[in-house]
């Protein structure tokens, strides 16, 4: 009997200590943020029964991210691959739900294929001579129109391959890289062929077709759009006469074109119907017919996106940033009045909807909830789950506890901001602080899941991200507040931010660190510029150098809306808000990344600033460059490289750590 009860207590106490194991989640790593099953190219069948999503997961060994394509039952279900290992790219349901189209390659050029929903193999449609680019289905199914660049003739493709590729900088459809025109096309499905549309000398960006399928909207540039987004133009083209008509001229840029239900106007997009003002932009009405035009007032407060018609015509549907929260609105076109469909605390994107504009697909998350998919009625928000894509963070991982803070400026100006600590951390405790500046600079923080603060809450540091002036989904005032204040009052936002932090004893005075990537990495560099209160920087994609880097990087924002004027009428203002003529007051240590092929700030800027500070003598640097790479870094173990080496950053010199990376281990 002894033996028995003693059998019994040892079998309990084992349990116990596996109980214990999983009841203990671990901190978040690195490698966790990259194993991450992401979810893209969601959409829903126009009966609103399906919904299509593509699931892109990691490849270790091959040194990128694979990605399989399936199905699933808007009413909830097993989802099931529905395309097989050849993929594709820029899936759409047919207007009659008959079909789903894709491009898929051939012969080194993107075409499009169709496949039946109930099944069956891809068939291909188009033959075109160059690569498809954009296209879409007319109402009636019958046709796909779609853009394409103009092919060079054998001669030329002949000489070409030869190497005579000399790039004529800015002259033709050539921007900083080469590029060719771009017109458009239709593909009649019954008869199989395919006719030209256009021939101009134009690029098309975007388009869309009216409901009876005679006539075309575009938005296209005479010129690349790199630096010259205000050349962007409206132009009309009847499918009977393929004469483009030219509906907009002025200096701001015009897209996101939707035609309305009855086909009598369309909606776009623009700041202004005269200049390239510096704003959220507005909504406009445009009948074609008559060119006049309306403007609707709201909403502005935010980047808006997924817009839609209700089928009646009279509402407009779309997501829009407030604050850090994404919500779905209603905007009515008569009235101008804006409507709340859904009220959520996180961020919700509507990413399709039914034809009928009843039934939704959503992705959502919030400060500690990964992303996942959701099918719910418009009218009232009834979630259905779709997905548990990464079920293993919520059962495994000690996440960072988030919240949103605000504080007071310098000049009094409200600054809102997310905050993130360690989920085992104590009110009144200190702890280090590592401050996350977003790019931009019109970015945001948002109550979303962002893997890099929780892994640095796993080891042991609060984050801040600031939503400092600049900053968009908090209307024009703070958007617009940056305009010849560059360095000035963002840099107040930001040292408030970490006072107030200070002051509610939660950040360690002794213990700050900054962080940033392309206007982060510019607005960190010149906070360490100004101040010697950060132990350690990391400066990804920055610019130390506006005059330097106007023409070679993309600062077209810095003429037109920050600074003000070019550099060769106003010097002393670009160079009084570049951080390299300051680089001499530098005493933190400083790390800097960037990718090698980055033409938005180019890698030069990282050089100047990394050869001044070795120079000076001042401060450690380390200077790391990634070959390929461009803005946004594409490669895993690039990836990896560039976060283990901040991390090892930022403990040496915050915490005096002499800290081992974590040792990446299989896949589960």
């Amino acid at each position: 009997m002894k033996k028995i009860i003693l059998s019994w207590v040892l079998f309990l106490f084992c349990l116990s200590i596996i109980y214990s194991q999983d009841a203990n989640p671990r901190p978040m790593t690195v490698d966790d943020a990259l194993n991450m099953v992401r979810l893209r190219n969601v959409r829903m069948s126009p009966d609103g029964k399906w919904v299509f999503f593509s699931k892109s997961e990691l490849d270790w060994e091959k040194n990128k991210r694979k990605t399989k394509h399936f199905m699933i039952p808007a009413s909830g279900g097993e989802a099931f691959q529905f395309i097989g290992d050849a993929g594709g790219s820029s899936f759409q349901f047919s207007p009659d739900g008959k079909y789903l189209s894709f491009k898929r390659t051939v012969d080194k050029k993107d075409q499009i294929f169709v496949m039946r929903l109930k099944g069956g193999e891809a068939v291909q449609l188009t033959s075109h001579k160059n690569s498809v680019d954009s296209y879409k289905w007319s109402a009636d199914a019958s046709k796909i129109f779609f853009t394409a660049e103009e092919p060079r003739s054998k001669e030329e493709q002949k000489e070409y391959d030869l190497g005579d590729d000399a790039i004529f900088v800015f002259e033709g459809p050539n921007g900083r890289e080469e590029a060719r025109w771009r017109n458009l096309w239709v593909f009649n499905l019954s008869s199989k062929k395919e006719v030209r549309l256009t021939d101009e000398e134009l690029i098309i960006n975007s388009f869309d077709i009216s409901p009876d399928g005679t006539r075309v909207v575009f938005a296209a540039t005479k010129q690349d759009t790199d630096n010259y987004f205000h050349l962007s133009e409206l132009y009309l083209v009847y499918v009977s006469n393929p004469k483009p008509v030219r509906l907009t001229n002025n200096n701001a840029p015009e897209g996101n074109i939707l035609w309305a239900p009855d086909g009598k106007a369309f909606i776009y997009h623009s700041p202004s119907d005269k200049d390239f003002d510096l704003t959220h932009g507005f909504l406009w009405i445009m009948n074609p017919d008559s060119g006049e035009k309306r403007k609707l007032e709201k909403p502005n407060q935010g980047n808006i996106s997924s817009l839609a018609w209700t089928p009646d015509g009279k509402s407009l549907l779309f997501n829009e940033g407030r604050r850090t929260n994404l919500n779905l609105y209603r905007a009515d076109i008569a009235t101008g009045k804006i409507h709340d469909v859904t009220n959520v605390e996180g961020t919700l994107r509507v990413l399709a909807f039914s034809k009928d504009r009843t039934k939704m697909v959503y992705s959502y998350s919030d400060f500690d909830t990964p992303p996942d998919l959701y099918a719910s009625s418009v009218g009232k928000l009834n979630p259905i789950r779709l997905t548990s894509t990464n079920p293993w963070i919520e059962k495994e991982l000690l996440l960072a506890k988030g919240e949103v803070v605000r504080w007071k400026s310098k000049d009094g100006m409200e600054i809102e901001g997310v905050l993130y600590v360690p989920g085992n951390h104590k009110k009144g405790k200190k702890v280090p602080l590592i401050v996350t500046i977003h790019g931009g600079p019109p970015g945001r923080f948002s109550n979303g899941f962002r893997a890099v603060f929780h892994v640095f809450a796993g080891l042991g540091y609060a984050s801040l991200g600031p939503n400092i002036r600049g900053s968009n989904s908090y209307g024009d005032g703070l958007l617009c507040a940056l305009q010849g204040d560059v360095g000035g009052g963002e840099f107040d936002d930001v040292m408030s931010g970490v006072d107030n932090l200070i002051e509610k004893r939660i950040a360690d005075p002794d213990r700050l660190g900054v962080r940033g990537w392309s206007w982060g990495g510019i607005l960190g560099s010149w906070v360490i510029t100004q101040t010697d209160r950060f132990k350690a920087a990391s400066l990804g994609a920055m610019v130390g150098s506006w005059t330097a880097d106007s023409g070679p990087g993309l600062s077209y924002d810095l003429k037109h809306h920050y600074i003000g004027g070019a550099h060769w009428i106003n010097p002393e203002d670009w160079r009084k808000v570049s951080s390299l003529w300051y680089v001499k007051n530098v005493t933190t240590p400083t790390l800097l990344l960037h990718g090698a092929r980055d033409v938005v700030s180019t890698p030069n800027q990282a050089m100047m600033f990394f050869h001044a500070l070795k120079e000076i003598g001042k401060a450690p640097v380390r200077y790391i460059n990634f070959p390929r790479e461009p803005h946004g870094f594409r490669e895993p173990r690039h990836q990896r490289r560039r976060d283990i080496e901040e991390i090892r950053w930022m403990q040496k010199y915050i915490r005096g750590i002499d800290w081992k990376p974590w040792e990446r281990k299989e896949q589960k």
